[in-house]
């Protein structure tokens, strides 16, 4: 498994393309009861962007796609809603492992999986097994995880991995033991719905990522509002603590 480094010690490649793009898919709900429907049919409209987003990411060279689907906060929610949320989890592994292991999507689900049902947590292992060898896509799915968790859960490792190690410890020591330790850190992070927050997802992740956000609601985030993300991330430019000017002198730099 390659490891990637943190963009506070060496500079990243830069693309045209992002390279791995993170997405909280908010506004399913609202989407929903503006047209008078039960929230869970808004979340039911996200599972078929989450398609689209595939589909759009593999035709577009983009070879991380990491969706927030369930943060550790959102057990806050009506027990109804939740309840239906994770039937719908259920229902979407069931019936979209097989497409996404023709396609070359490799799928993964990080986070406290512990708290979910037995047969949710072996549909979940039996997902990423099937799909392990796939290399066309990483597709990640955040569930019930949070980012100071993953901080939290990755300093318990790096302490149990060297028990004899006093001080001297580098963002090198913990970056193993991250949840997202196969994937390089997001060049792109979208948020839909209108919120300006990164809501507790991938803390450590997201220190040099650009952040984009719309009020489009995830519902309707379909493929054309995906392309005035990227062409939004086109139009950055990204320094990694340089100036304009260097970039100016080596712009592969």
């Amino acid at each position: 498994m390659a490891l990637f480094s943190s963009s506070t010690r060496q500079v990243p490649p830069t693309a045209v393309v992002p390279r791995h793009v993170a997405v909280i898919m908010d506004g399913n709900g609202r989407w929903a009861k503006k047209r008078f429907l039960p929230r869970v049919a808004g979340h039911v409209k996200g599972v078929e962007l989450v398609r689209e987003m595939v589909r759009a990411c593999l035709e577009r060279g983009i070879q991380y796609l990491t969706l927030f689907a369930f943060s550790s906060e959102n057990w806050r929610r009506p027990q109804e809603e939740v309840s239906l949320l994770m039937q719908l989890f259920v229902k979407a592994l069931e019936q979209e492992v097989e497409k996404l292991d023709r396609n070359g999507v490799r799928l993964r689900v990080i986070g406290d999986l512990s708290r979910f049902e037995p047969k949710l947590q072996e549909l979940i292992r039996q997902a990423e097994a099937r799909t392990a060898g796939n290399t066309r896509l990483d597709l990640t799915i955040a569930a019930n995880y949070g980012g100071r968790w993953d901080i939290m859960q990755a300093v318990e490792r790096m302490l149990a991995a060297q028990p004899d190690k006093r001080s001297g410890w580098q963002d090198a020591d913990l970056e193993p033991h991250l949840s997202m330790n196969f994937a390089p850190e997001p060049d792109l992070f979208i948020r839909t719905g209108g919120e300006e927050r990164i809501s507790n997802f991938l803390l450590w992740q997201l220190a040099y990522t650009e952040l984009y956000f719309t009020p489009t609601l995830w519902p309707d985030f379909n493929t054309a509002e995906f392309d005035k993300a990227i062409a939004s991330f086109q139009q950055r430019e990204r320094r990694f603590g340089r100036t304009s000017e260097q970039l100016a002198d080596k712009p592969n730099a």
